[in-house]
């Protein structure tokens, strides 16, 4: 099973309330109603009872909250991310740019207009 859904699961299991739950995990609530949807689709039972008043875990959740602490112990700690130094593309020089405009002289490279 993938621990990432297990982690959600055990945090709505804790919070008993998804969106303090989502806040906890910083994700959005959307992704944590589908990870706890496709997770009831792996177990084959349903995890939670949603009431309008309040979430509970069924006995089903209940006996999985226990595997599922488990199984977060048991795994390896995730990969360190590669450290990417500071710094961002380097960019080429297009030249000198646009030289400021002075008042009362004329513009640079430019030649005098005759009349």
């Amino acid at each position: 099973m993938n621990i990432t859904l297990l982690v959600r699961f055990v945090a709505v299991a804790e919070e008993l309330h998804f969106p303090r739950a989502a806040i906890a995990l910083n994700i959005p609530l959307a992704s944590l109603y589908s990870s706890i949807a496709k997770l009831e689709e792996q177990v084959g039972a349903p995890l939670f009872v949603r009431d309008s008043a309040e979430t509970r875990l069924t006995n089903a959740g209940v006996l999985f909250l226990a595997t599922a602490k488990d199984e977060i112990a048991a795994a390896p700690a995730p990969a360190a991310k590669p450290v990417v130094p500071a710094g961002g593309k380097a960019k080429a020089s297009k030249g000198k740019g646009r030289a400021p405009a002075v008042k009362g002289q004329p513009k640079p490279y430019k030649k005098r207009q005759g009349r």
